[in-house]
């Protein structure tokens, strides 16, 4: 417990003693703290052995680190598995930040990760350290840990030559653990891993590592147990960093080959690159050449992040850094682009696999006028987070937009909320398709497309069954860990949702791991809500893609009064279309006013109705005037009013008003 008692002096000292000193005596002084607290803040002993923090603008000197003393690693767990935590302690040991209590996912720099408490974008911070008498460069990259942002967890690894696996000692091995395994596996990288919160009441490190053991084939002896928050044993696992990396491996002596592995976007000085050296230098002044454009650039500046930019004269073979070379437009910074020097041509780097989408949903601006700025906005968002696909869209109802493809829902709400708070640019989000395939049967079609497979992310755009041979929905192979007295309920859930079982493996007596074929249009939406319910929270869920597989895919249709509405238009499964045109049908009837007549709200597929809502009509009251038992009366005035109604439901229009529309395509669909 003492760390936190010296975080917390620290934190007094700040805040109480600082800024009291003019009017404070020597005694007074020591009466708010104690001198037992002063000794612990001035000589903190739970990281005796790190580099003191300094305030002072540092001049690096790049050059003294040879590849020989350079490690390159990344951090990556499960969500909430400490990787955060463990990163701003790597910092305090080393000097980067001074020791505070208020140091709390420092590398978290956007406002939806402090707010949501999650990762979502990879940050570097070269760490100095100082082991067996001989310096230490360390560039240490945190990821992301939830599966939507697992493009960010992929780039990041490109620029390592190892990994910190941290797994938490109360909740063991997680779905996200075993996918963040096999990306470093199959990258070849070396893997250290490293149990965390080893102080918490219910902690148990025995069975974690015999998970590991069993899981990944990582001997027991090889895990760290650590506890972040304290700093307990934390200094062990940059010892070990030094110990059990690779240096990079590089071409020494050659020319300049950087990999441009992320960027950002900054209103003032252009593109941000950030980059990996894997031959070469870079100094200020330097000209360089992309790769992917063939444009020329000037070096203005370039440095290393600590994690703050500090500029420096050059980056050297093996190193991670930023450059910044007047790239004013956002399409000039490729993420997986090569750089070299000028008139010293190299061969470029393989850079990235494109991401692959696996949600799409249509974006609109709530004023057109607005649409300058939106399109904008968008393209200086979508050069931080490359895996965002974007393609012109638009629509009777909403106006001018853009269809854009997430590799999750999460990634596309967090999309959206990084869009109002760093741009204040408000949307409308329709609701998350899945991209769908269709085999062309008809030569005239195959001709017209250039090739007989065609890929269907608008539902507007589906083909007639008459000139497809099949429909192709996407799958995806789901991974699910969860303790097993929930096994009954969660196989419930997975048998409603269209899945086929494939295997099932106790991790240990406590815990089970599950294998599942879904179509992933019945897990983006609202899967994962349901699982976590079932399972009281315990359960952990990953996906990665498994193909296409034939299906029975049908387009459904939504008329007002007999005329069809094409912006709510969706494609559907034959078993769950009547589900899925019942509940948009009773959304359209809360939400679309009523009229002087009967409206008609139906679903229909290839012309014939499956569903069916009535939007009741105004109606005054004929007979409020009529006295008495005049029965005839009364019957021709009731048959002039069913007369007017009928004729006003033929010449009238009923026009959905754009708050019916983001209605019924709300993210959240209703089951």
């Amino acid at each position: 417990m003492f760390p936190r008692r010296t975080a917390k002096c620290l934190h007094l000292w700040k805040h109480q003693v600082c800024a009291l000193r003019s009017h404070l005596t020597g005694q007074r002084r020591e009466a708010v703290c104690g001198p037992r607290c002063l000794l612990q803040t001035a000589h903190p002993t739970s990281l005796s052995q790190g580099a003191p923090y300094s305030s002072k603008k540092e001049i690096i000197n790049t050059s003294e680190y040879d590849v020989e003393y350079i490690r390159n690693f990344s951090i990556i767990a499960h969500v909430d598995h400490g990787k955060s935590t463990l990163a701003d302690r790597l910092l305090e040991i080393t000097g980067r930040i001074p020791k505070a209590a208020s140091n709390k996912q420092v590398l978290d720099k956007l406002q939806v990760e402090r707010e949501r408490g999650i990762t979502v974008k990879a940050q570097t911070a070269s760490l100095f350290y100082t082991f067996e008498g001989k310096k230490y460069l360390l560039n240490l990259i945190d990821t992301p840990g939830h599966v939507d942002f697992s493009y960010e967890v992929s780039r990041s690894l490109s620029a390592c030559q190892g990994v910190l696996l941290v797994v938490d000692a109360n909740e063991g091995i997680q779905a996200q653990t075993v996918a963040n395994f096999f990306l470093a596996f199959e990258a070849q990288l070396s893997i250290i891993p490293v149990i965390n919160k080893i102080d918490l009441k219910n902690a148990d490190p025995d069975r974690v590592e015999k998970q590991i053991e069993k899981m990944f084939d990582i001997p027991a002896s090889d895990c760290i147990r650590i506890s972040a928050k304290l700093g307990t044993n934390v200094e062990r696992v940059l010892e070990e960093v030094v110990r059990r990396l690779p240096p990079p491996k590089v071409e020494k002596g050659g020319p300049l080959k950087a990999l441009l592995f992320d960027s950002t976007f900054d209103p003032y000085r252009g593109v941000i690159a950030s980059i990996a050296l894997f031959g070469g230098e870079v100094c200020k002044g330097n000209k360089i050449v992309s790769a992917h454009s063939g444009k020329c650039y000037e070096v203005n500046e370039i440095g290393i992040l600590t994690p703050e930019e500090v500029p420096a004269e050059k980056l050297c073979t093996g190193q991670v850094g930023y450059l910044i070379a007047g790239m004013k437009d956002v399409q000039e910074a490729q993420i997986g682009d090569t750089l070299h020097l000028l008139k010293q041509p190299v061969e470029p780097l393989p850079g990235f696999k494109p991401a692959k989408p696996m949600v799409f949903a249509g974006m609109f601006p709530v004023d057109q006028s607005e649409y300058g700025n939106l399109k904008s906005a968008l393209e200086k968002l979508t050069l931080n987070d490359s895996s965002v696909s974007v393609s012109r869209d638009s629509s009777a109802a909403l106006g001018a937009g853009w269809r854009l493809g997430f590799l999750g829902l999460l990634h596309m709400e967090v999309f959206n909320q990084r869009l109002e708070q760093e741009y204040n640019a408000s949307v409308i989000m329709t609701s998350p398709t899945v991209p769908y395939k269709a085999v062309l049967s008809s030569p005239k079609l195959i001709k017209e497309y250039g090739k007989e497979e065609i890929t269907i992310v608008n539902p507007l755009e589906f083909p007639d069954r008459t000139v497809v041979t099949e429909y192709l929905e996407p799958m995806v192979l789901g991974t699910i860990i969860s303790p097993h007295e929930y096994l009954g309920k969660i196989m419930s859930l997975c048998q409603t949702r269209r899945a086929e079982h494939k295997s099932v493996l106790y991790i240990d007596e406590h815990r089970v791991l599950l294998k599942y074929l879904f179509p992933l249009n019945e897990i983006v939406v609202d899967f994962y809500d349901n699982l976590k319910s079932l399972s009281s929270g315990y359960a952990s869920f990953d996906y990665e893609d498994a193909g296409y597989q034939p299906a029975s895919l049908v387009k459904m249709d939504f008329l007002l009064n007999g005329r069809p509405v094409e912006e709510l238009a969706t494609i559907a499964h034959r078993e769950k279309a009547y589900e899925v045109g019942k509940a948009i049908c009773e959304r359209l009837r809360d939400a679309i006013p009523r009229q002087l007549f009967e409206i008609a709200v139906q679903a229909s597929i290839n012309s014939k109705i499956i569903a069916r809502e009535t939007i009741k009509a105004y109606r005054k009251n004929v007979l409020a005037k009529c006295y008495g038992g005049d029965i005839t009366r009364k019957m021709k005035l009731l048959k002039q009013q069913a007369e007017g109604k009928k004729k006003m439901r033929k010449i009238g229009n009923v026009e959905v008003p754009k708050d019916a529309f983001i209605s019924v395509l709300k993210r959240r669909q209703d089951k």
